[in-house]
């Protein structure tokens, strides 16, 4: 029998090899992009990844995986509670 509980768990498994190819699972979708920073919205929340030469390898929307190359510098997760990320992440989407 399936536990119905342990069924809704939301999960996501991020790999980076030698901050230069980032695997990420649980995402449902890639808000925005450019070659210094990718915005995720993920099933953890907003995911923020920078860095240089930036691009996507591989992405499928419905299987939530996505991988990107080139030099990780930064992730963060954006909460939308703190004012100064919020500010940040409002003001790129209303660019």
């Amino acid at each position: 029998m399936v536990d119905p509980v342990r069924n809704n768990v939301k999960r996501q498994e991020i790999k980076m090899l030698n901050r230069k190819l980032l695997e990420i699972s649980g995402v449902l979708n890639v808000e925005s992009f450019d070659s210094e920073e990718f915005l995720l919205e993920t099933e953890m929340g907003f995911l923020m990844i920078k860095g240089q030469n930036l691009h996507i390898k591989n992405l499928s929307l419905e299987q939530g995986l996505v991988a990107i190359e080139g030099l990780v510098s930064e992730l963060a997760y954006v909460d939308g509670n703190s004012p100064e990320k919020s500010k940040g992440f409002l003001g790129k989407l209303f660019k």
